[in-house]
């Protein structure tokens, strides 16, 4: 028979086999350790949970944990009482168990169910107390279980974030030079020492998603193969690359030089780092073969680090180093965002960053419809996963969500902005969790079917069109005088969670016909006009539910402007071939065909014969297979023939025959009714104003136009 551990037994055991298998080389047992409160030999003992020692720190550990998730009323007293503890355990450390080079300190208390107020977290962190969750336990030991030993230096950079140890003090002979204009040196070290100072991750403290990140960039059968090679004397003639993330960690003294310095300097460098300290760009599998491997303080690596190389820099080499290709992968960047400009004093860099690790939690969460559905740069795109990181990112990566604006450098704060990078990256998930639920919820299977046949919601262009659909509801709600970057998570999602109901319910009564065509809304202004058509769905529900530009939207489709606008055109487009074609017929006399090899240039002469062949004659001849743009070529190749009575407007011949670009981008917009994108008013009565010219032209009336404006293209806003 068995029973199960009373929690604080279990947390206390996880804890202390956590710091076991990581490799903490002395460590108490017998259910804690005592303390002497001060040297008098009649000193009262008092008693911790257990402590660790290593050879450059050692630890102070406190387990507390509660049945059921709560608030302790009693956490500062609990503080109170571990922080008298940390001066007589230094002083025992030192006397106990004393070293050549003087041993970081460090007082952790781990929590499992326990709710800490931010006062508290201020407090411990302003007497250097480390708080660590059973969250926090969960990556310690995911991660240990990916990358072994090595991931003993993870939990003590988080334990001691920039912290610089003296036991890490090393000096070795170096080449100092440059690459790229950036400073690096050439030298060689032994794993076992890199293995301290090296990271994959940026994050300050792990959180599971930060797994993914090791379990992405190194993977464990690759490291199994590693280490059989290390284990058959094999060698590593290329370099290990990477990145001293601070200068101050660096000195570089320089030797007595010989021969020609042109090609670099030799010298003595001295790292005084901490732990965590160097991001490696490559050579990742390398490294992290030797953990826990005996050969790992008898053989050296070759290293090329950097110092304070920017982190897009820093990005751009690891791609280009670990994907062997000139264009760095956008996806990739993304992804690596996350890690790169986490801590960035940018304020735009680390939102981008913040969003990035917010997506690929969302993705790694079974409780989120976007769990494995988020497509990252080295995974297999399927029906199910293919929402890109980037599409979902430069969604989210526009003003008003975090920032709305900013007035005198002070920024006005947007619905998802929080306290801190964490409490940022918790309320997107949770807006997005909660919007997207809903509409997933009640689309009646649609999202299920992601990019499979009949799909089109769950994919890059339909959760962009759902995101861009939720920043106007936020922004509906700020134009009303609501502050939403002051409601509490739940608060927020409450506010918006109608307006999902709505958007969600009715795409679930799509028929096919409908998800067809909201599929194939491709691109910006594919988006621009799935947006305004969810928002016109939700302002059929909620009448004051009113974005800007919705109204003019909903008034364009319903005055019919593009079949005014096919008529203007197809009139226009018609008397255009029959003023040309008559004058190049006038110009070049003789042969029945000069007009066509003397007046018509030679590419668009291919292009106009290359339709023909492909239809098989079908679509007439020479004189019916020319574009409007064909035209335009037209009348530039014979320039003097038709300035006068084609030029529009002022200036060259590129600005007078660019009328030729506006009618043939309005065409594209009515001939194309699958993009359902349609013409504004102004746009018809732009046409109209370029009919009546061009009919003048053909009548003999030609007269310059006194306005000369250009038509704009389709608005895009969103």
């Amino acid at each position: 028979m068995s029973k199960p551990k009373p929690i604080d037994v279990l947390f206390e055991d996880r804890v202390w086999t956590l710091f076991y298998n990581l490799g903490i080389k002395t460590l108490s047992g017998d259910r804690g350790a005592k303390l002497r409160v001060n040297s008098a030999e009649n000193s009262p003992n008092s008693q911790v949970d257990f402590i660790g020692i290593d050879e450059d720190v050692a630890i102070c550990v406190e387990c507390k944990t509660a049945n059921e998730f709560k608030k302790d009323l009693r956490f500062q007293e609990k503080l109170g009482v571990l922080l008298a503890k940390k001066r007589p355990f230094a002083e025992a450390i030192n006397a106990d168990h004393p070293s050549a080079v003087k041993r970081n300190i460090a007082v952790v208390m781990f929590t499992w169910n326990l709710i800490i107020s931010e006062s508290d977290k201020k407090r411990a962190e302003a007497e250097k107390i480390i708080l660590l969750d059973e969250k926090d336990l969960a990556y310690y030991e995911l991660l240990y279980s990916h990358i072994g030993e090595a991931a003993k230096y993870q939990i003590l950079g988080d334990i001691f974030p920039g912290k610089q140890i003296p036991g890490l003090r090393i000096r070795v002979p170096s080449l100092q030079t440059k690459f790229g204009g950036h400073r690096c040196y050439t030298f060689a070290i032994k794993p076992e020492y890199l293995l301290k100072v090296a990271f994959v991750s940026h994050r300050s403290k792990g959180r599971g998603s930060d797994v993914t990140t090791y379990q992405r960039m190194i993977k464990k059968s690759r490291l199994k193969k590693i280490r059989e090679y290390i284990s058959d004397d094999g060698v590593f003639p290329t370099n290990i690359v990477l990145n001293i993330e601070n200068s101050k960690y660096v000195r570089f003294d320089i030797g007595k030089q010989e021969g020609d310095s042109e090609g670099g300097r030799f010298g003595w460098l001295t790292l005084e780092p901490t732990y965590k300290s160097a991001w490696i760009i490559d050579g990742q599998h390398r490294l992290f073969a030797y953990s826990g491997h005996p050969r790992a303080s008898t053989s050296y690596l070759s290293v090329v680090a950097f110092e304070n190389m920017p982190g897009n820099v820093q990005a751009k080499l690891f791609v280009d180093i670990n994907h062997e290709q000139k264009s760095v992968k956008r996806s990739l960047l993304d992804e690596l965002w996350a890690e790169l400009h986490w801590d960035s004093e940018d304020p735009e860099k680390r939102i981008r960053a913040v969003i990035s690790k917010a997506i690929q939690g969302l993705g790694d969460n079974p409780e989120t419809p976007f769990y494995g559905r988020i497509l990252l740069a080295d995974g297999e795109k399927t029906e199910t996963t293919c929402i890109s990181l980037s599409s979902v990112l430069g969604a989210l990566d526009k003003s008003g969500f975090y920032i709305i604006n900013t007035k005198r450098d002070i920024p006005t704060y947007g619905a998802l902005w929080g306290a801190d990078n964490e409490a940022i990256v918790k309320r997107t998930q949770h807006v997005l969790n909660a919007w997207f639920l809903k509409i997933a919820e009640r689309s009646n299977g649609w999202w299920n079917i992601g990019a499979g046949d009949g799909g089109g919601l769950a994919m890059n262009d339909g959760v962009t069109v759902c995101i861009n659909v939720l920043r106007s509801c936020l922004e509906h709600f700020e134009k009303l005088g609501v502050r939403l970057v002051n409601l509490s998570d739940e608060e927020l999602t409450e506010k918006i969670s109608p307006f999902a109901d709505i958007l969600g319910t009715e795409l679930g009564n799509f028929t096919e016909g409908r998800r067809r065509d909201f599929r194939a809304l491709r691109g910006g202004q594919g988006q621009s006009f799935g947006t305004r058509s969810c928002q016109e769905i939700i302002h059929s529900k909620m009448p004051d539910f009113d974005p800007p530009g919705l109204s003019e939207f909903i008034t364009t489709k319903k005055a019919g402007t593009n079949d005014d606008g096919r008529k203007l055109i197809e009139r226009i487009e018609q008397t255009i071939q029959g003023i040309i074609l008559q004058m190049l017929k006038q110009e070049f006399k003789g042969a029945v065909d000069a007009w066509w090899f003397n007046g018509v240039p030679g590419p668009v002469r291919k292009k106009v014969d290359d339709r023909i062949n492909e239809n098989d004659g079908k679509h007439g001849g020479r004189e019916q297979n020319f574009d409007i743009i064909h035209y335009k070529e037209i009348v530039k190749y014979n320039w003097d023939l038709f300035e006068q009575l084609l030029g529009y407007g002022k200036g060259g011949k590129e600005k007078k025959t660019d009328w030729f670009n506006e009618v043939n981008t309005l065409r594209n917009i009515v001939m194309h009714p699958s993009k359902q994108q349609y013409l504004t008013l102004d746009q018809v009565e732009r046409l109209k104003q370029l009919d009546s010219w061009i009919q003048d032209v053909s009548n003999g009336r030609s007269t310059q136009p006194t306005d000369s404006s250009d038509c704009e293209a389709p608005a895009t806003e969103q």
